[in-house]
C-alpha cells in the first residue's frame, strides 16, 4: 500500500512566552523567558515557587461563557489553540467530510485543577456538593473529546498519555493514521495545565524542580553545568495535519512535511532515563529509519532538554549514539529554557519549534547557558538564535515511565 504524504497546514499556540504563533516565535528568537514567580496560589511553604504560567489567557475570547465553567483549563487551552490553528490553516469545515477528520491529542496530567478543587469541596462541604461535571472535566481524554464536539469532527479520536512524551506520541500516531489513509485531516498536538499546589508539591517532593526561586528567568538552564531541575510550564500546541492530497486540493499553505516517527521504551526506571540514553537513541534511530533518510541529513534537533542533571547528560549521549560524528555538526536547542516544561504539551510545542525552524531557517537558542558541562559537549545554540538553512529537523521527548518519542519534519518541496 502506498503511504500518504503528510503535511502541516495550521498552527495554534498558547504558551508562557506568548499566545499566538507570531508572539510565541518572536519571544523564542529573542531569547525571552516566560518563567516567573507563581501568581495563582500561595507558594510560600513550597521548595519551588516558580513556573511558566500563561498569564494573559482569557477563555471568553474563544469559548462561550456558559461552556467555560464545564471545561478544565487544559481543555480550554486545547479548544482555544485549535481555533487559532484552524484560522491559520484557512480550513473551511463546511467543505470537508467530517467523518474523515479527527482529533488526536496528548496530555500527561489532564484536569489537575478540577481534581484539586473538587477534592477541597468534598472535604469542606461534603459529597453532595461535588460537581456532576467533576469526572467529565477531569479525565484526560476530554480534551480530544471536547475539541471533536466543538468542531463536529467524527473521525479517529483519542488521547495519548505517555507523561512528557504525550504530545510527540500524539503527533506521531496522527502521522501514522494519515499515512495509512484512515483519515484526511487530523487536529493533533498536546495540552496541559499542571500548575497547581498539589502538582508543585508532588514534583518538589521528587526533587525534580528547580529551586532557583530568586532568579526565575534563569532557573531553566538545559545542558548548563549549574542546572538543578526543571521548571513547570503550561499551555497547548495544536497543529492541523493533512494528507498532501487534502492540502493540495484546497491549495493550502504548507509549513512542512512530517516524514518519520519513532517510539521506544527504556523499561528501566520510574523516572530516570536508561543509562547512556539507550532508549532515546533507539527512538531517534527508528524515526530516521522510518523517514528513509541518513542521520547526516538532519540539521537541527529540538532536544527534550529538561534542565535536570540526568536527562541532559543522557540525552547528549543518546544523540551521540544515534548520530555518531554528525552529532557535533548538529544545531541543538532546548526551548524549555524559555517556556519551562509543559509536560504532556511539551512535545507539541517543541514540534512546532522544529517545524518553524525548517520553514523560517531560524533556530531559537538555549538561554541561560553560562557554564559548559564537560559531559554535555555538543552545540546547544547558546543564548542567541542563529540563522541557518534547516532542511530536516527532529524533535525529541522523553517521559516518566521510560517513554521515548521522536518525530522528524522536513522542508516541504
Amino acid at each position: 500500500m502506498d503511504k500518504k504524504r503528510v503535511v502541516v497546514t495550521g498552527i495554534g499556540v498558547i504558551s508562557p512566552v506568548g499566545i499566538g504563533l507570531d508572539k510565541f516565535w518572536k519571544s523564542l528568537i529573542e531569547g525571552k523567558s516566560g518563567i516567573d514567580t507563581i501568581t495563582t496560589f500561595d507558594t510560600d511553604d513550597l521548595p519551588s515557587n516558580i513556573a511558566g504560567e500563561v498569564r494573559d489567557f482569557n477563555p471568553e475570547n474563544y469559548i462561550e461563557k456558559k461552556e467555560i465553567k464545564r471545561l478544565d483549563r487544559f481543555t480550554q487551552f486545547a479548544i482555544a489553540a485549535t481555533k487559532m490553528a484552524l484560522e491559520d490553516s484557512k480550513l473551511n469545515l463546511l467543505q470537508i467530510d467530517r467523518t474523515r477528520a479527527g482529533v488526536i491529542l496528548g496530555s500527561g496530567i489532564g484536569g489537575a485543577t478540577t481534581w484539586e478543587e473538587q477534592h477541597s469541596v468534598l472535604l469542606e462541604k461534603g459529597p453532595r456538593r461535588v460537581s456532576p461535571f467533576f469526572i467529565p472535566m477531569m479525565i484526560i481524554n476530554m480534551a480530544s473529546g471536547q475539541v471533536s464536539m466543538a468542531f463536529d469532527l467524527k473521525g479517529p479520536n483519542f488521547t495519548v498519555v505517555t507523561a512528557c512524551a504525550s504530545g510527540t506520541n500524539a503527533i506521531g500516531e496522527a502521522f501514522k493514521v494519515l499515512q495509512r489513509g484512515d483519515a484526511d485531516i487530523i487536529i493533533s498536538g498536546g495540552t496541559e495545565a499542571p500548575i497547581t499546589r498539589l502538582s508543585m508539591t508532588g514534583f518538589s517532593s521528587m526533587k525534580a524542580l528547580s529551586t532557583r526561586n530568586d532568579e526565575p528567568s534563569k532557573a531553566s538552564r538545559p545542558f548548563d553545568k549549574d542546572r538543578d531541575g526543571f521548571v513547570m510550564g503550561e499551555g497547548a500546541g495544536i497543529i492541523i495535519m493533512e494528507t498532501l492530497d487534502s492540502a493540495l486540493k484546497r491549495n493550502a499553505r504548507v509549513y512542512g512535511e512530517i516524514i518519520g516517527y519513532g517510539s521506544t521504551a527504556d523499561a528501566y526506571h520510574l523516572t530516570q532515563p536508561s543509562p547512556d540514553g539507550e532508549g532515546a537513541a533507539r527512538a531517534m534511530k527508528a524515526s530516521i529509519l522510518d523517514a528513509g533518510i541518513l542521520p547526516n541529513e538532519v540539521d537541527y534537533i529540538n532536544a527534550h532538554g529538561t534542565s535536570t542533571p540526568l536527562n541532559d547528560k543522557f540525552e547528549t549521549l543518546a544523540i551521540k549514539n544515534a548520530f555518531g560524528e554528525h552529532a557535533y555538526k548538529l544545531a541543538i536547542s532546548s526551548t524549555k529554557s524559555m517556556t519551562g516544561h509543559l509536560l504532556g504539551a511539551a512535545g507539541a510545542i517543541e514540534f512546532i519549534v522544529s517545524l518553524l525552524a525548517t520553514f523560517k531557517n531560524e533556530i531559537p537558542p538555549t538561554i541561560n547557558y553560562d557554564n559548559a558541562d564537560p559531559e554535555c559537549d555538543l552545540n546547544y545554540v547558546p543564548n542567541r538564535a542563529i540563522n541557518r538553512t534547516v532542511n530536516v529537523a527532529l524533535s525529541n521527548s522523553m517521559g516518566f515511565g521510560g517513554h521515548n518519542a521522536s518525530v522528524i519534519v522536513k522542508k516541504y518541496k
